[in-house]
């Protein structure tokens, strides 16, 4: 679900870019809104890889931690109280 996020925000800005840059130079609407579409795809597809990587450090980074707490003693003493 964040790699989808990601990819969609990131691809989103891209195009958005595209657009303004493109207009801007003085290019046909034609072309300007071709390279946005290439723009949008090509990032979608990076900020997708992206996303699931860091999906990938947080799950790797979650199970580390709850490793560490399962091996804490887990005794009570009055001083806890």
């Amino acid at each position: 679900m964040l790699a989808r996020r990601i990819a969609c925000v990131c691809a989103l800005v891209a195009f958005a870019l595209a657009l303004v840059i493109g207009l801007q130079t003085g290019n046909s609407f034609a072309t300007t809104v071709l390279r946005a579409l290439g723009a949008l795809a090509g990032t979608f597809v990076l900020g997708w890889i992206i996303g699931l990587m860091m999906e990938r450090v947080v799950d790797e980074n979650l199970a580390a931690q709850e490793e560490k707490l399962k091996e804490l003693p887990a005794e009570s003493t009055a001083n806890d109280r």
